[in-house]
């Protein structure tokens, strides 16, 4: 499997949303945020940055308290372009000081200092994406980070629940739901997943091939990516869904993040 350098890859995506912000319309809306403007984008997406810099240089060991941080904003729209390379410029300086493979409280599976590098880069990454989808781009994913974020959002989706109430519906008697990448090497076990739903919960199977799942998305690392995020439509041409897709819709519908 490719190893990801997560704080390189965070970098990348900040100056290619940067990039894409330079000489866009701040009050541009963006539709896969409702009611938000890529000034609200970029806002969020900086301020997330700082958020987990400052969890990551404090090296937290139970969940934080607060959540005031200085986010120093811009006077003006124009101004966030600057302010969000400047936020992954602090970022990066963090990680660079920082042991990513220390102890430190996470909400989500690998607690870890790098379990928020790796959170930062698809934040990042997903609202790069936004932002292109928004100005009439079509978003182009490299493949091997995709295929490390689905792993990334399955792994620690049923740790969610506490800001993704919908989370609670996946339940089901043993029904299975596999998502596989269609553009990796073949043969290989690390583009295929299964979710089980279970009666007390759900969770991220096995790896590799196994038994027929009851749903099954076949897809690009990519587009697999941009459906979990709620990106991509279930309908959309460029998946290949098989099996029952009511519950398929039902994940959908309820694993929003």
């Amino acid at each position: 499997m490719t190893t990801i350098d997560h704080g390189a890859a965070v970098a990348a995506e900040t100056a290619r949303l940067v990039a894409a912000l330079q000489d866009a319309d701040p009050a541009t809306p963006v539709p896969t945020c409702p009611g938000w403007t890529l000034t609200d984008l970029t806002r969020h997406t900086g301020s997330v940055q700082r958020w987990f810099t400052v969890l990551l240089r404090q090296r937290i060991q139970q969940p934080p308290r607060s959540r005031e941080v200085d986010l120093r904003l811009p006077a003006g729209p124009d101004g966030y372009p600057a302010w969000l390379a400047e936020a992954a410029a602090e970022a990066g300086a963090a990680f660079a000081e920082t042991d990513l493979d220390a102890p430190m409280w996470a909400w989500g599976a690998d607690q870890h200092a790098r379990f928020w590098v790796r959170r930062m880069l698809f934040e990042t990454l997903v609202h790069r994406a936004d932002a292109e989808l928004a100005l009439g781009r079509t978003p182009v994913l490299d493949p091997e980070p995709a295929a490390d974020g689905v792993s990334e959002f399955l792994t620690n989706l049923p740790f969610a629940a506490f800001f993704a109430p919908g989370t609670a519906e996946l339940r089901g008697a043993d029904r299975t739901i596999r998502f596989t990448r269609t553009d990796g090497n073949a043969g290989s076990a690390d583009g295929d997943w299964l979710i089980r739903l279970r009666p007390d919960g759900f969770g991220l199977d096995a790896d590799g091939p196994g038994p027929e799942a009851d749903a099954t998305v076949r897809a690009s690392a990519a587009d697999l990516l941009l459906l979990l995020y709620g990106r991509l439509d279930l309908a959309s041409a460029r998946l290949d869904v098989r099996g029952d897709e009511e519950l398929l819709a039902h994940w959908c519908a309820n694993s929003a993040f």
